[in-house]
Parts: structure tokens; C-alpha cells; sequence
């Protein structure tokens, strides 16, 4: 098993990269037959219910969270009661959107144990984690790309708030990435070279499972 976790706030391009991190797998022979795509919606703290932002308890996405990792833990029980004569092409590829790290930072107050006891489970089975940056000069621009409608009648307060709010959650993103066990790559998007992004994370998530994997001596 290994997999990837999208991290960033919005608009830093976790959809798009998550679609070139698929479309990577899904052409290479050699990868695994089995593949978890969770988004966003299935992991986040806040949550659209009927039209309004509702923020879950910190007990709430915490139950969220090992509910998800719990699926994960089945299907490597059952990998381990079958056995897999191919670890590859029987394995299992998983893309995780939002988790601990947004977990991390909304809850700055509270127990880290059982978070970090959730970490260090999802490195067992070959996480690393992937943080979507994007530069304060640009944020402007890629927050109102997205929907441009939508800003045309805001005023500059609400644009620099938007802005501001960006900024700070990068940077509260950045600073718990640095407390976690998975392993983090931080990936500037300014550019938008989607496919060169999923690339590098593949590439740094075949490294880390090189590192993980016990040597054999000959």
C-alpha cells in the first residue's frame, strides 16, 4: 500500500492535481489495480449542509478521520490474510484530500495524541503528504480566477481579508507539516504545471517507500 495526502488551503489546486495524480496512475502498467480516491468532501472540517458552513467538532472530524484510516486498515488486514504474490499489481493506491494537517490547524488547542497516533498508522501504510502553496503575491489573482463574478462587486476590505486568510493558513499549514511523522513535500502552483506537480509527488512518494523498505542483505 502507499498513498498521497492533499493538503493546501482553497484555491491552491488540490483538484487539479489530484486529476493529474490519476491520470499518472491509472496509465502506469506497473501500478497497483486498486485505487482509494477520497476528496475533500469526505475529510474536511467545515461542511456545506443546506446552504450553510457548518465546522465539525473537534471530536466529530476526529471520528471522521479514523473512520476513513479504518478502511484502509480492513483492506490491509485482508491483503495480509490473502497474501499478494504481487505487491504492485495486487496492492492498493490511495489519494486523500484535507486530513491531518488541515486537522492539525483547526483544532490548534487540543490533544495531539490521537492525531498523531493517526499519523503514524498512515505512515505504516506509505503515506506522504503533499502541501499546495501559493505565493502572497498571487493570491489575489488565483482566488478570484475561480469565480470572477463573484468579486466583482467586493470591496477591497473583503479581497485583502480573503487574502490575508490565505496567507495565514499556508503558513499555520507549513508549521504543523513540520510536527507530523508523514513525510511532506511543499508544492509552489503559481505556475499551474498540474502534471509536473503529480510527477514530482510520485517521484518523492517512490523515494519514500524506497526508505521505508527494510534492506536485504545478499
Amino acid at each position: 500500500m502507499r498513498g498521497i495526502i492533499l493538503e493546501g488551503f482553497s484555491h491552491a489546486g488540490k483538484t487539479s492535481v489530484l486529476k493529474a495524480l490519476k491520470k499518472i496512475q491509472a496509465l502506469d502498467e506497473l501500478s497497483e489495480r486498486s485505487v482509494i480516491v477520497l476528496s475533500e468532501h469526505y475529510s474536511q472540517v467545515l461542511h456545506n449542509v443546506g446552504g450553510t458552513l457548518v465546522k465539525s467538532t473537534y471530536e466529530e472530524h476526529l471520528q471522521l478521520l479514523n473512520d476513513r484510516v479504518a478502511i484502509l486498515r480492513q483492506l490491509t488486514e485482508w491483503a495480509t490474510k490473502i497474501g499478494t504474490a504481487s505487491r504492485r499489481a495486487r496492492g492498493i493506491f490511495f489519494i486523500l484530500e484535507r486530513f491531518h494537517l488541515n486537522h492539525r490547524v483547526a483544532y490548534p488547542d487540543r490533544s495531539l495524541y490521537e492525531i498523531e497516533t493517526l499519523e503514524q498508522e498512515l505512515v505504516n501504510y506509505g503515506a506522504m503528504c503533499a502541501l499546495l502553496t501559493i505565493s502572497p503575491e498571487t493570491a489575489e489573482r488565483r482566488i478570484q480566477s475561480r469565480t470572477p463574478e463573484e468579486w466583482v462587486n467586493k470591496k477591497s476590505e473583503e479581497i485583502s481579508a480573503a487574502v490575508n486568510e490565505l496567507v495565514a493558513t499556508q503558513s499555520a499549514l507549513r508549521i504543523v507539516s513540520k510536527q507530523s511523522a508523514i513525510p511532506t513535500l511543499e508544492i509552489n502552483t503559481d505556475h499551474k504545471e498540474w502534471d509536473n506537480y503529480a510527477k514530482d509527488i510520485i517521484g518523492k512518494l517512490d523515494k519514500v517507500i524506497q526508505l521505508s523498505e527494510p534492506s536485504i542483505g545478499v
